[in-house]
């Protein structure tokens, strides 16, 4: 933009209008001469600083010409990158402040009146939860089991990042889950674990009821993870199966609220 004052103040106030706007209404807002705002405006098109519309004429004559602002979309991989190198250089680290992070955000979310007193109701508020931010949550009835149930999610609304940085991304997805269950009375009766890209479009979170008395044994946000591999490294289900193989690739706590045998001895890196 070469450093003008005049076309940074048309942007500012294209950038704050609520509609696109022509250069008569910008001259008078600027107090410029109209042909200086159309030069001004032409420079800041071929920028692609601000977009033309055809706007409909005042009375007879020529069809207007509106000017509004490019909105320039937030960095999110290079934000990611940014951020996940300030939780430092241990992925382990990594996800304990992401989860920690995630629960901070759940803690912030309104109140959702949906008290935790069974397995089922775990499954509801989760996928209330999920539905609300976008993830397509759907259960896996064929998975469920008196102690246990998958849901399934296609729709992560930060796919992309997760790949390459999911020990932050899905830790944070992670603490949110385990914050509002808990806030909803399942601290004690119900433990979260997130299986992230166990197909190239697939997260899935499993419930898993809590085996012992309440409280026993302490709860710890913590997640033992390896860097996470590309999505073409990851076990993949059978094409026909249509449902989650209990090989899920997961992330567990390096204590457990609930010991789970069969994912322990098939994954590498869990939440």
């Amino acid at each position: 933009m070469s450093d003008s004052w005049p076309r940074r103040r048309l942007l500012a106030i294209l950038r704050g209008a609520s509609e696109p706007l022509d250069a008569q209404e910008l001259a008078r807002v600027t107090g410029q001469h109209v042909t200086t705002v159309r030069f001004h405006l032409d420079v800041l098109t071929r920028e692609s600083l601000v977009r033309q519309f055809q706007q409909p004429p005042r009375g007879r004559g020529r069809p207007r010409i509106g000017y509004t602002a490019v909105q320039r979309s937030v960095g999110y991989q290079e934000l990611a990158q940014v951020l996940a190198d300030q939780l430092g250089s241990d992925p382990r680290r990594r996800s304990e402040a992401a989860i920690t992070a995630g629960r901070a955000w759940g803690s912030k979310l309104e109140a959702v009146d949906q008290p935790v007193e069974s397995l089922e109701d775990a499954k509801d508020l989760t996928i209330t939860l999920m539905s609300e931010l976008g993830f397509a949550p759907e259960r896996d009835h064929a998975s469920e089991t008196e102690e246990s149930a998958l849901i399934r999610m296609t729709a992560c609304p930060l796919r992309e990042l997760a790949r390459t940085h999911s020990e932050v991304v899905c830790g944070v997805h992670l603490g949110l889950m385990r914050e509002v269950l808990d806030r909803n009375g399942g601290r004690e009766s119900v433990n979260v674990r997130l299986h992230p890209f166990v197909e190239p479009e697939l997260c899935v979170a499993r419930l898993e009821l809590l085996q012992g008395h309440p409280g026993e044994g302490p709860r710890e946000d913590q997640a033992e993870t390896e860097e996470p591999e590309s999505a073409t490294g990851e076990p993949r289900l059978a094409p026909s199966a249509g449902r989650v193989a209990p090989q899920l690739r997961a992330a567990t706590d390096p204590q457990p609220r609930n010991a789970d045998s069969h994912i322990g001895k098939q994954s590498t890196n869990q939440w």
